[in-house]
């Protein structure tokens, strides 16, 4: 596999031009719900289109451009008529409900869903969560390079506890339009409270960011919000990035099984300027799950076939 349109990282992306066409045929069907491209006030390595080229090159199904900041997806549609058309992996955008778009916003998230957007990410930055976690640990997000004010904290609930009207007006939307809930980095608690609303709403498709990093999960807790019908995604950054951040693969393994290959589903959460592509971190792995001893097939669940599933059909 070689580089498209833009340099490796030497340091971060070298294992590419090893030929590996075992964990490369599992690429193909591939679905990425987690990529970070530019444009964003944080630095990029890549542009929207830039990944979509290197997806597209590997054979991916679809891949998702995120943003903490903004919705994408007026940048997904006025990149159409600039390559996107031309190439087989289909590219889809949503909203994160941080307050750079107004917060807990459903004029934003109606706008953002009927342009086309696929994904709701309910606060990431703002969240009580992840204000904490970058208060009193090393969350590894980058500086800004553009100035911004300090995220406030956005709760989902009101100070008697209960879903916000304005929450399960954003529930309304997301529901009528069939699109992806994600609980963003709220902690338990608030993530709970929001299945739980999604589910009354008539949200069919419930995704759990990360629950090892900001959102503080247990493997038990996990598996309950499987049985409740969510899917749970761990980021392939976590487990095969930079080597001294990397966590152990027993962690991802463990909670694979506590939740069933069928509600799991492994993405990126890459394109930040420092770390390796998406698409290098999607071979890794392959690489190391079918070195794990997974089988291919359900591999493939795991890097597409659920992806495909939740964002797609």
């Amino acid at each position: 596999m070689t580089a498209v349109d833009y340099p490796f990282n030497p340091a971060a992306d070298e294992d590419r031009a090893t030929p590996d066409p075992e964990a490369d045929a599992l690429l193909v069907g591939a679905v990425d719900l987690h990529q970070h491209p530019g444009p964003s006030p944080f630095p990029r390595r890549m542009s929207i289109l830039d990944a979509a080229r290197d997806a597209s090159a590997a054979g991916f199904r679809a891949i998702v451009a995120k943003s903490h900041h903004h919705s994408m997806v007026t940048d997904i549609l006025a990149l159409r008529a600039a390559g996107l058309d031309d190439l087989p992996t289909e590219v889809y955008g949503g909203i994160a409900l941080n307050r750079t778009v107004g917060g807990l916003n459903p004029y934003a998230v109606e706008l953002a869903l009927r342009m086309g957007g696929r994904m709701v990410w309910f606060p990431t930055l703002s969240s009580a969560a992840h204000v904490s976690h970058h208060e009193h640990h090393d969350t590894g997000f980058p500086t800004p390079e553009v100035r911004l004010r300090d995220n406030e904290v956005i709760s989902i609930l009101g100070e008697n506890g209960a879903v916000l009207p304005e929450v399960r007006d954003i529930l309304a939307v997301i529901a009528a339009e069939d699109a992806v809930l994600t609980c963003g980095h709220l902690g338990v608690t608030e993530s709970q409270a929001l299945i739980d609303a999604a589910i009354e709403a008539g949200v069919g498709r419930i995704l759990i960011n990360h629950p090892v990093f900001v959102v503080g999960a247990s493997v038990e807790q996990a598996a309950a919000w499987a049985r409740q019908g969510v899917y749970i995604e761990h980021c392939a950054i976590m487990y095969w990035g930079k080597p001294e951040r990397r966590r152990s693969l027993d962690e991802l393994l463990s909670f694979i099984k506590a939740v069933g290959v069928e509600q799991t589903i492994l993405s990126s959460d890459s394109g930040q300027k420092t770390n390796p592509l998406p698409v290098t971190l999607y071979r890794r792995a392959a690489r190391g799950l079918l070195d794990a001893g997974l089988a291919e097939a359900d591999i493939r669940r795991l890097l597409g076939g659920n992806g495909g599933r939740l964002l797609l059909t």
